[in-house]
Parts: structure tokens; C-alpha cells; sequence
């Protein structure tokens, strides 16, 4: 299955706080707001959300081929997603601006405050499908995850007039898009990925129903935190699933990235939904013991026995052939 990942690459600056976000906010004063947060701490990773994604595909085994802006310091980046795996010889690299900037603090409840520099990412807007696929072959599917809006519209468009299943994943990009905008991005959408949060923005911002957005697309992903994930469509489908026990909550950015990765993995293997939604639900747990979104490591063996671990053997048993990493 030949999948094309389209989205941000940046780079992650990421801030831990000691405290809640919410001591600091005064009841009654909140449209206007001036704080600053002393932070503990502060890592530099590899991020952007087409990277992370294409990172966890790439450590399941899988080769999937970015569709990115990304900037003229990309050199070591490249090297880092080529040797796990991610097909980058088709990113458009531009020729004065620099990769994204993703800026993000985290509190002890695990709250984010969080702000992106798009830099290069600007220049997605033109990417064409069209010329990768002559070199790469036509995608069985694409993931539209968060990029330039403008990007975002036009490779939806596309998809839908060359008839190729799409996955839309507008998360960070919601607050940016009008809800006729969002209504462009997820019409005939194969699968649209939302957290719980982003369904409520989404259903007020496009004025549709809970209902009515699932009838414009097949299927429809909620994540939703530590209670796991549902999948579910308008011909009665609906299947949910729990989330491993994790060892640690160290830095929830990502998250919802590697969940994609996992469940794109598990399409690509022809599992069942169920299936996939439990192999996004490992790799996510997998990213909230570690700092950076590309940082976790495991073996083949490692994998499958905390899969059993947490879905039981019939489940392990049916990934195990796919392994083979």
C-alpha cells in the first residue's frame, strides 16, 4: 500500500513548568491576559506533524513518502527520517526560509500552551500530487495532516477529483480554518482524524451536526486522551479501545501523531479498525514515556509482547505477522 504523508516538519521546543497554567488565570480577566512562565526545563527535537507520522510508520516497517516544505537547514533532518525508513526525496525544499518552529510549554497536569512558526511550511501551497505520483506511482492513500490550510484544500481537492482515498487530520490547523474551509477539507473524507476537543470545534465552526459530520465522511477516529479512542461511522460501525498502561507521563507532544501512525500502519496490513485504533493506541504511549515525538525505541519482540500485554493474545496474534522490523 502506497501512502503519502502530507504536513509540517519543524522542529520542537519543548518546555516543561512546574505548576498548573490554570493558578494563574483570573476569573473575569481573561481578555486580557499577560503571563509569563518561568519553565524548568527545555529540549530541542525533531517534530512537525507529516515527520512524526511518517517516523512511527517508518519504525513499523512501512516506507511512506513525505509531502513537505520543508527549509534550507533540512540536511540533517533528512538524514535522520531516511534511515527510519520515510521515503523524503520528494519534499520541497525552499531557498530562504528555514524548517517550522514549534514552540510548545507543558504543566504538571499536562496542559499545553503552545505557539508555531510556520517558516518554509508557507511554501507547501505549492506542492502538486500530480508530478510525485509520476515518479512515485499512484498513492492508495494520502494523509492531510496539519500544513499550510491553502496546501491542505487543494490536496483534498485533488484527491477527491483523482479519486484516491484520503485520511484528513486537521487538528492544530482547526483554529486557523473557517468552518467553510474545514467543510472542504474532510467532504469525502476515506478517514477523518479529530481529538474530542477538535469534533466540538469543528461542529461549531462548520455549523454542523455530530451526526451530520459523519455522514461526509466513511469513517470517523475520536481520540480521546486516557480513555483511548472510538472509531466510528454513519452505516453503524463504531468500535472503541483502551490505552496501555503507560510507565511514565513525561511529554504528551505527539501523541496524536504516533496514534496516526499506528492506526495508517494498521490499514496498510488490512487489520480490522479495532486493530488499528489499538496499535495507534501503543505507539501513543510509547511517545508519552519519552521526551520528543521521535525519540521511543522498541524491538519487534518488544512490541508484541506489550501489545498482548495490553489487547490480549488473539490480538497479538494478528499483528505479529507484520512485524518485521
Amino acid at each position: 500500500m502506497k501512502i503519502g504523508v502530507a504536513g509540517s516538519v519543524g522542529l520542537d521546543h519543548l518546555m516543561t513548568f512546574s505548576g498548573k497554567f490554570t493558578d494563574s488565570f483570573v476569573a473575569g480577566s481573561l481578555e486580557k491576559v499577560s503571563l509569563s512562565f518561568l519553565v524548568d526545563s527545555l529540549d530541542v527535537r525533531r517534530g512537525g506533524c507529516a515527520a512524526n507520522i511518517c517516523y512511527g510508520m517508518g519504525v513499523l516497517g512501512l516506507n511512506p513518502v513525505l509531502i513537505a516544505a520543508v527549509g534550507k537547514d533540512w540536511a540533517d533532518y533528512e538524514a535522520w527520517l531516511s534511515r527510519h525508513g520515510v521515503d523524503t526525496s520528494h519534499a520541497l525544499v525552499s531557498k530562504d526560509l528555514y524548517t517550522a518552529h514549534f514552540m510548545v510549554t507543558t504543566d504538571d497536569d499536562l496542559n499545553q500552551i503552545a505557539s508555531f512558526f510556520p517558516g518554509a511550511m508557507s511554501e507547501a501551497r505549492n506542492i502538486e500530487l500530480g508530478p510525485i505520483m509520476d515518479k512515485t506511482g499512484r498513492f492508495d492513500m494520502v494523509v492531510i495532516s496539519p500544513d499550510d490550510p491553502e496546501a491542505m484544500l487543494h490536496h483534498s481537492d485533488v484527491c477527491r477529483n483523482e479519486a484516491i482515498a484520503f485520511a484528513a487530520d486537521p487538528s492544530q490547523q482547526m483554529a486557523r480554518m473557517s468552518g467553510e474551509e474545514i467543510k472542504l477539507l474532510i467532504d469525502g473524507a476515506s478517514y477523518l482524524f479529530l481529538n474530542e476537543y477538535e469534533l466540538a470545534l469543528a461542529m461549531q465552526k462548520t455549523g454542523w451536526s455530530d451526526a451530520q459530520i459523519l455522514e461526509h465522511v466513511k469513517v470517523r477516529v475520536v481520540t480521546l486522551g486516557s480513555k483511548g479512542a472510538k472509531v466510528e461511522s454513519a452505516s453503524g460501525e463504531f468500535v472503541q479501545v483502551g490505552v496501555p498502561q503507560e510507565k511514565s507521563k513525561t511529554d504528551p507532544t505527539g501523541v496524536g501523531d504516533s496514534f496516526r501512525s499506528g492506526f495508517i500502519a494498521g490499514l496498510a496490513w488490512g487489520l480490522s479498525h479495532e486493530r488499528c485504533a489499538q496499535l495507534g493506541s501503543l505507539i501513543a504511549t510509547y511517545v508519552i514515556e519519552t521526551m520528543g515525538t521521535q525519540e521511543y525505541r522498541f524491538t519487534s519482540q518488544e512490541f508484541l509482547a506489550r501489545f498482548q500485554g495490553a489487547y490480549g493474545p488473539d490480538a497479538a496474534a494478528e499483528i505479529a505477522p507484520h512485524l518485521n522490523f
